[in-house]
């Protein structure tokens, strides 16, 4: 199971680990998809780390394929986290510090399924994301998500 876990730099207590997530928005830009974790049951954008020998986009591609079955393209550049007070320990003892880039991706082709990563999949309006349990750093990630500025966010 992944844990966050926050404390002054400690990011330098971790390995560092690229990584992305996407903003897909529902046809009416009302709502983003979010994705249900099967390790920790809480709510996230899709998205993972990026694998040696891909880009930024095709690792946010292809995670988007991998974990809710939909066909994406890249379209911006919405945000860059960094946070180096916060990491991600998961149950085999790795910890990382995250550099992630949120983008805004569209749906190109596929069907919204299920993998052994995921709960369920859903959209959902910014308030009915307030009564979800939300993965605290994707808190930051839904407000730039929902911002609709061109400008992209580094934090």
């Amino acid at each position: 199971m992944a844990k966050l876990i926050f404390g002054e730099r400690i990011g330098r207590s971790a390995q560092l680990r690229p990584g992305c997530s996407a903003a897909i928005f529902d046809a009416t830009r009302q709502k983003i998809l979010l994705q249900q974790r099967s390790d920790n049951g809480r709510w996230c954008f899709p998205g993972g780390a990026m694998d040696p020998g891909e880009s930024a986009a095709e690792a946010c591609e292809r995670e988007i394929r991998e974990e809710t079955g939909l066909e994406v393209r890249v379209t911006r550049l919405i945000a860059v986290y960094s946070d180096p007070h916060c990491i991600v320990e998961y149950a085999d003892g790795n910890r990382w510090q995250v550099l992630s880039l949120h983008f805004e991706a569209e749906v190109i082709g596929g069907e919204l399924t299920l993998d052994e990563e995921t709960l369920a999949l859903d959209y959902f309006s910014p308030a009915e994301i307030e009564q979800l349990d939300l993965m605290e750093h994707h808190q930051i990630r839904v407000h730039d998500s929902f911002a609709q500025t061109q400008a992209t966010f580094i934090r």
